[in-house]
């Protein structure tokens, strides 16, 4: 199982465990770990990541079998690993653990008979606390038991291990006690051995909860934990990696760094990243546990688990794990030194372009020599070298050799690298220069070196220099160049593969060769005016003519959970207006991901806007008309129906406040889904089309035909205007024509509070606006000199002739009028003193930062924070009281020059992300994103973490250990300008439990 968040339990919560089990009797403990076993990194198959509770006797008996049919057992694999949830909640009279009889009919000790029979090796899960981490079970741990389970282990035939770290009495949540279980479990099932003559691989889950630093446990354990959980994503695997390639001291056979299991297989990354995934692993001599469905395993999967030369890197019997020879700009070079002189040298591309990353073979440790042998382990091809090691690297792909000193130049290739650049820059309809660079790294040259660039048909390609060079020769890199023309896209996510090849002879007797470069481009297609594009998670956007495209993560949309993409039409829902969309195609990330239609007062405003209702299909549960009845801003009431087909269309009709939704199977005839009132419904709403994976994964939909209407018009504006009192400020506002014929008479005006002036103050004709069109006005706004700080309403109307009828149109903006100081607008409790935690609410659920644990980090009341060029004062505000601002529109003067816009933020249940606008002094603005990590999860790749914590506050005075972050942000500014104000996102208007919430400590200019 993967390791869980520890839960806290008071001195009051040892009631449950009664008096504990007798312990550990005999002989003197059995001090550092000597059991002999683990000499090379255990490789085998864990079920959590791929079936979580979902495990049972058939299930690991399968998978062993599939291992000996497939090759993974000869590849090496050993070890078929149960994980949480095998057992029933309680132990039996004689505190023994009992195997849940529903999973596991016939008991463990069968399933190790089963396993052993196919030559293979059984796992079993613990953990070292009162109960597993499972939380809707808790089925129980070893605190107090360990003997006694380490005896049943054994005795049942289990051959490794799994010790997790979950629900710890308060007085075991220290480093000091935190080792001391660990050793007292190294020293039961050492002890459990010398009884039974069965010995056990201990694999530590402990992955600092508690503060204890890896070096503690190369003595305690066969192998530990050293990162937080894994997630099938590539930043995540990133994370981990950042971590685990650090530790590269405490490796040694019999001890080793553990990254955690591998996700390689279950969807949430590509073939590239997945190979990434086991080149690292196996560069950093880690575990290699599978955490896929072996027994359905595809064949490209199945390619990258067993091949045998990156598993030989892996199982080195050296046992040294790779260090770093450098890591610039994510282009990272790795080494690990192998038992026969080798190396092996791993050059990882962590960015999103390809990129060309080389080191040199003394630089991988290897002594200097005339040549070099080369051997690609992904490639299986050999080449040699004059000592420089070098590769173009797509992104997020491994390239991996095994070096050894000496080569024959005559008898084995030279070693060359052909890159391609300038695709990236590529514009529908605009030259672009696509370079193509070669080297050559041996000891002979490559003759009559002849280049093409072989490009998708719709593409114009013409060459800008010779294509042929009689000699290239070490170390004088060649460039050549061809000018490429880029189609107009009629796909949202257009997708072209382009290979330059380079050919030459080398050698006595002119010996054929070649090199590639091969790289697929996918561009999403720009999302033209009026749609506007929305992510309260991780996607992309494209539209190719009439068809739109979303590729969106997100966890659902349903209740607290807010995670979607949408491509909408700002303000073009109103009362009378119906919406309809073809849903042509939709990623089966999971049964329950959704797509279609959302209309909501603010598609922006995940997580609060009301107003809130979509109509939906889903790959397993039918379609669904789902809204918010009580206005919260979130889902709360769903009626479905049928099984999905493809394509669908669907449509919700506004009436009033309510909504009708329907759906069909051929664009013609209309089954009806269900009615639903949403009372919090907006004059006029955001409408479009949205996708959420239900998933971590990334998925694709695409849409076809969005129509909304009528009417046929919609106001674009910004949706908060910063005023100062007494001084004139513009308000734009743009009418778009979406409909299909044109609109004449159309009129707009502004209206605004009671004492506030607008210039023109009347309606302003924009006159006939064609299909498809667009017509501009603005006004001059002047708020009173005596306004206060905040946020006050107005309204632009638009009226015409839609069809022979009179239609009206509506937006909503806030002007606002913006405090002087960050800390006039403080509005949350987020910093608390340990002894009185209940006083703070950062997140909605009742914790706080430790003010003792900023202290400790140097963050105090007034204090100055220094981090990366930009300086902040910390809040200045008494415990108890207000510290932080919650993201929700709010603006404030800007003091100070430079080239960036800092801000001191962290997220509660993160990310979250909105849109801001920085104005500067010559009146201009300009829109910027500012996206928040998680305060509690991993940094995301790429993050800067200002302040770290090792704890933080819950309610009841007590603390969890967990390391808590506070992030600079930084926005860059546009050259030459003076920046005047900041307005926040309008991301939430207080910290609620399970929706994301983005929290300011500190603003400043700087850079």
């Amino acid at each position: 199982m993967i390791c869980k968040p520890v839960a806290i339990l008071t001195a009051a919560s040892l009631a449950v465990l009664g008096v504990l089990a007798v312990q550990v009797a005999g002989s003197a403990p059995a001090g550092a770990l000597a059991n002999g076993l683990a000499l090379s990194p255990p490789m085998g198959f864990n079920d959590w990541n791929a079936f979580g509770c979902n495990v049972d006797e058939g299930l690991i008996e399968q998978t062993a079998d599939a291992m000996v049919a497939n090759g993974m057992k000869a590849a090496g694999y050993q070890y078929v690993n149960i994980d949480d949830c095998w057992a029933l909640p309680e132990r039996d009279a004689s505190g023994n653990l009992v195997p849940d009889p529903a999973k596991f009919p016939h008991g463990i000790e069968a399933v190790a008979d089963y396993v052993h029979h196919d030559g293979l090796k059984l796992g079993i899960y613990n953990d070292s606390g009162v109960h597993t981490c499972s939380k809707s079970h808790g089925f129980p741990g070893s605190l107090g038991f360990e003997y006694q389970d380490a005896v049943q282990f054994a005795r049942w035939g289990v051959d490794y291990l799994k010790d997790d770290d979950c629900n710890q009495p308060a007085d075991q949540q220290n480093i000091p006690a935190t080792i001391q279980r660990y050793e007292t479990q190294r020293d039961a099932l050492a002890r459990a051995g010398q009884l039974t003559g069965h010995q056990i691989v201990f694999s530590i889950c402990e992955k600092t909860d508690f503060g204890v630093p890896n070096s503690a446990w190369p003595e305690v354990g066969n192998l530990w934990r050293s990162t937080g959980d894994i997630h099938d994503t590539f930043a995540s695997m990133v994370s981990n990696f950042h971590k685990n390639v650090l530790l590269a001291e405490l490796a040694k056979p019999g001890a080793w760094n553990d990254p955690d299991m591998l996700e390689i297989g279950n969807g949430g990354q590509s073939e590239a990243e997945y190979r990434s995934e086991f080149s690292l692993w196996s560069e950093m001599a880690a575990p290699l546990i599978a955490g896929t469905d072996l027994r359905t395993v595809s064949p490209a999967t199945l390619a990258t688990y067993t091949n045998t030369e990156v598993i030989a890197v892996d199982q080195d019997p050296l046992g040294k794990q790779a260090t770093i020879i450098s890591s610039d700009n994510g282009h990272w070079a790795l080494t690990k030194p192998l038992a026969n002189g080798d190396v092996a040298v791993a050059l990882f591309n962590e960015t999103s372009t390809p990129a060309t990353i080389s080191t040199t073979a003394t630089a991988a440790g290897l002594r200097k020599a005339n040549a070099y042998t080369v051997r690609d382990l992904w490639a299986h091809t050999t080449t040699e070298s004059a000592g420089n090691l070098g590769a173009v690297v797509a992104p997020h792909a491994t390239v991996m050799y095994r070096v050894s000193a000496g080569a024959d130049p005559d008898t084995v290739a030279p070693h060359t690298t052909l890159g391609m650049t300038g695709l990236d820059a590529a514009q529908p309809g605009q030259p672009t220069t696509v370079t193509a660079t070669f080297t050559n790294d041996g000891r002979v040259p490559a003759e009559n070196v002849h280049f093409t660039l072989d490009a998708p048909s719709d593409w114009t390609v013409r060459a800008t220099s010779r294509p042929a060079l009689s000699t290239v020769r070490a170390d004088q890199p060649v460039t050549v160049t061809w000018q490429v023309i880029e189609p107009q896209p009629d796909a949202p996510f257009p997708s072209w593969t382009w290979t330059a090849r380079a050919d030459y002879v080398w050698g006595p007797v002119s010996r054929p060769a070649s090199d590639t470069a091969a790289q697929t481009v996918t561009s999403p297609a720009r999302v033209q005016p009026p749609y506007h594009t929305f992510a309260s998670t991780t996607a992309s956007f494209g539209q190719g003519g009439s068809r739109l495209g979303i590729r969106a993560a997100g966890a659902d949309v349903y209740g607290a959970t807010n995670q979607y993409g949408a491509i909408y039409l700002p303000n073009a829902e109103q009362d009378g207006t119906t919406a309809t969309i073809e849903l042509t195609s939709q990623a089966a990330t999971s049964g329950a991901a959704e797509a279609g239609l959302m209309v909501r007062n603010d598609i922006t405003g995940s997580g609060v806007s009301p107003g809130f209702v979509v109509v939906a299909a889903t790959p397993d549960n039918g379609y669904a008309l789902q809204w918010d009845a009580d206005g919260d801003g979130r889902l709360d009431r769903s009626t479905t129906a049928d099984t999905t087909t493809y394509p669908s269309w669907l449509r919700l009709t506004r009436t009033g406040s309510t909504f009708t939704g329907a759906y069909s199977t051929d664009g013609t005839t209309w089954t009806q889904i269900g009615s639903a009132d949403v009372p919090s419904t907006a004059a006029g709403q955001d409408v479009g089309v949205f996708a959420s994976a239900h998933s971590t994964s990334t998925g694709e939909t695409d849409f076809n035909h969005l129509t909304v209407g009528p009417p046929s018009g919609l106001i674009d504006t910004p949706k908060t205007a910063v005023t100062i009192p007494g001084q004139a400020h513009t308000v734009a506002a743009t009418f778009w024509n979406h409909g299909n014929g044109s609109v004449g008479n159309a009129s707009v005006q502004l209206t605004a509070p009671s004492g506030w002036t607008v210039t023109p103050s009347g309606p302003t004709s924009i006159g006939t606006v064609a299909a498809g069109g667009r017509a501009d006005a603005n006004w001059r706004l002047t708020a009173p000199a005596a306004a206060a700080a905040g946020g006050y309403p107005l309204t632009i109307t638009a009226t015409y002739d839609d069809g022979g009828q009179i239609a009206h149109s509506q937006a909503s903006v806030t002007a606002v009028v913006p405090s002087t100081d960050l800390s006039a607008a403080y509005n949350n409790v987020g910093i608390t003193d340990d002894d009185n935690t209940g006083v703070g609410n950062i997140d909605g659920a009742g914790s706080s930062l430790s003010a003792q644990a900023l202290q400790a980090v140097g963050a105090t009341p007034g204090g100055p924070i220094s981090h990366n060029s930009m300086q902040f004062a910390w809040p200045d505000a008494q415990r108890g009281q207000p510290d932080n601002v919650v993201a929700h529109g709010q603006s404030f003067a800007l003091s100070g020059t430079g080239s960036e816009l800092g801000f001191l933020v962290t997220a509660t249940y993160g990310p979250a992300s909105g849109a801001g606008i920085i104005s500067y002094s010559d009146g201009t603005t300009e829109q910027f994103t500012l996206t928040a990590p998680d305060w509690y999860a991993n940094p995301p790749s790429g993050s800067d973490v200002a302040i770290t914590m090792s704890y933080r506050n819950r309610p009841g005075n007590t603390q969890q250990v967990h390391d808590i972050h506070v992030f600079l942000v930084k926005v860059p500014l546009q050259a030459g300008k003076t920046p005047t104000r900041v307005t926040l996102p309008d991301i939430s208007a207080t910290a609620t439990s399970g929706n994301p919430a983005l929290h300011v400590f500190g603003i400043a200019v700087g850079g």
